[in-house]
C-alpha cells in the first residue's frame, strides 16, 4: 500500500481513462463487426481507416456513419443489431492494450490513485474489456446504457467520480479525441491527450487539451 502522504500530496489521485484508443486498441474488432453488419445487408464494407474516423461517439452513430446516406431507418436498426450481436461475440479477436499502458495502469495503482473508465462503448463490452485485460485494477467502469447521456456530456464522469469518492477538484480525464476533450471540459476536469490513439497531435492541441503525450509513462509524472 502506498504512504497515505504519498496519495495526499499528489496534484490529481483520480483517474478517468476513455477506453478505445486509450488503453485499447480496437479498431479491427470494429470494423470486422461493421463489416459483418454490412454485409448482411449487402452494402460495402468499410477500411481501417474509414471506422477510425467513425468512432468516438458510440455504436449508434458508427454504425449509421458506415451505411449510405438513404438508407431507411428500419434498415439502420437492423444493422446495428447485428453489429452488436456480432461484437458482443468478438470483442477480443484482436483488440489488445497499447505497448507500455499496463504498465502505467499498475503504476497508478500501486501509488493509490484511484481509477475508473468512461466510455460510449457498450457496458458489457467495456466491462468484458477491461476486466479482460486489466483485471480488478480499474475501480469502476462506465460504459453506454440508455440511463446515462453518453460523452461528451460529463454525467459519467461525475458518476466514476462519486461512485470513486473522489473531488472533482483532484480528478483528471484521458483521452485521445476531440470527444474526450469536449468530455473534459464539459465536467470541468483537465485533459491529458494521448497521440497513440485514433486522433493525432493536431486534434488534441486544436481541443485545447491540457496536457499531450506521447508515452504512457508520461502519466505518473503529471499526476504527481
Amino acid at each position: 500500500m502506498p504512504a497515505l502522504n504519498q496519495v495526499k500530496h499528489m496534484k490529481y489521485n483520480t483517474v478517468i481513462f476513455d477506453l478505445d484508443g486509450t488503453l485499447i486498441n480496437t479498431l479491427e474488432d470494429l470494423m470486422d463487426s461493421v463489416n459483418f453488419a454490412m454485409r448482411e445487408y449487402g452494402f460495402p464494407e468499410r477500411t481501417v481507416e474509414e471506422v477510425n474516423r467513425f468512432v468516438g461517439n458510440g455504436v449508434a452513430r458508427l454504425v449509421n456513419l458506415s451505411l449510405p446516406e438513404n438508407t431507411s431507418e428500419e434498415i439502420r436498426g437492423k444493422c446495428l443489431a447485428a453489429f452488436k450481436k456480432h461484437y458482443t461475440a468478438h470483442s477480443m479477436d484482436k483488440t489488445a492494450p497499447y505497448p507500455g499502458i499496463k504498465q502505467a495502469v499498475s503504476e497508478l495503482k500501486n501509488a493509490g490513485v484511484r481509477l475508473a473508465v468512461v466510455t460510449n462503448k457498450m457496458q458489457e463490452a467495456a466491462t468484458d474489456i477491461v476486466r479482460g485485460f486489466f483485471g480488478d485494477t480499474i475501480d469502476i467502469i462506465i460504459g453506454q446504457v440508455d440511463s446515462l447521456p453518453q460523452k461528451p456530456a460529463p454525467d459519467g464522469v461525475w458518476r466514476a467520480i462519486d461512485m470513486l469518492g473522489s473531488a472533482r477538484s483532484e480528478s483528471v480525464y484521458i483521452g485521445d479525441s476531440e470527444v474526450d476533450c469536449a468530455t473534459a471540459k464539459n465536467a470541468n476536469l483537465p485533459v491529458i491527450g494521448v497521440t497513440w490513439g485514433f486522433r493525432d497531435r493536431k486534434v488534441l492541441e486544436e481541443n485545447k487539451a491540457d496536457y499531450i503525450i506521447d508515452d504512457p509513462g508520461e502519466i505518473l509524472k503529471i499526476i504527481k
